[in-house]
């Protein structure tokens, strides 16, 4: 076996690694965790396995973020990028992940119109570079552009109403309401994964041509 054969080998090993881990336990586990944190109090809680100081907690806790960057990392060997590349991404992402989860940030208004403005510009931007791709493209390769264009709408209209739910708590004039269902959120989400990943299996069909 070459040393290109052997890396994509393990690459693929530590893909599937981060899947399994990602699906074990963040969504299978979920079913598990979910009624636990819905219907018991958090002393309750903490006198069974998914206790929140324990390490079961945590690996849940962090399932789908750890699993996503082994996955990232797995995929990146598989696809034979560069060493740097890969050591980049794994790093980078993690840092990111470990600094914005231990500096325990207190909360901060202004930053989500500041943030929330970011998105709304990296938005349009990318819109506006898609148009100008969009019009080279033909076929397949035009189409997976199509998908790729409703994907980013409705995570953006995600967003939107996530922003929403999320700074209910934080808003005098609305914390005393009931809770809302975020299960349009949800929705919008799916749609807009699915919609991308309809877009990447077209662009994909269109390189196979």
């Amino acid at each position: 076996m070459t040393s290109t054969q052997e890396t994509k080998r393990v690459g693929l090993i530590i893909f599937w690694i981060g899947a399994a881990y990602m699906i074990g336990m963040g969504f299978i586990a979920s079913w598990l965790v979910g009624p636990a944190l819905r219907n018991l109090s958090l002393d309750q809680v903490n006198k069974t396995i998914w206790a929140m100081n324990s390490p079961l907690f945590w690996l849940w806790a962090f399932s789908v973020p750890l699993g996503s960057i082994l996955a990232g990392i797995g995929i990146l060997l598989h696809a034979r990028s560069k060493g740097s590349h890969i050591w980049l991404f794994g790093i980078g992402v993690f840092a990111v992940l470990l600094i914005a989860n231990l500096l325990r940030f207190a909360h901060f208004p202004p930053l989500f119109g500041i943030g929330g403005g970011l998105i709304l510009a990296f938005f349009l931007a990318i819109l506006w570079l898609w148009a100008r791709k969009h019009a080279t493209l033909q076929g397949a390769a035009k189409r997976a552009a199509d998908f790729q264009l409703v994907g980013y709408v409705f995570l953006l209209i995600a967003m939107w109403f996530l922003c929403g739910i999320l700074s209910i708590p934080f808003m005098k004039s609305l914390s005393d309401l009931p809770p809302s269902s975020p299960v349009a959120i949800m929705v919008y989400l799916v749609l807009g994964w699915l919609f991308l990943f309809l877009s990447h299996w077209k662009s994909a069909q269109a390189t196979k041509k």
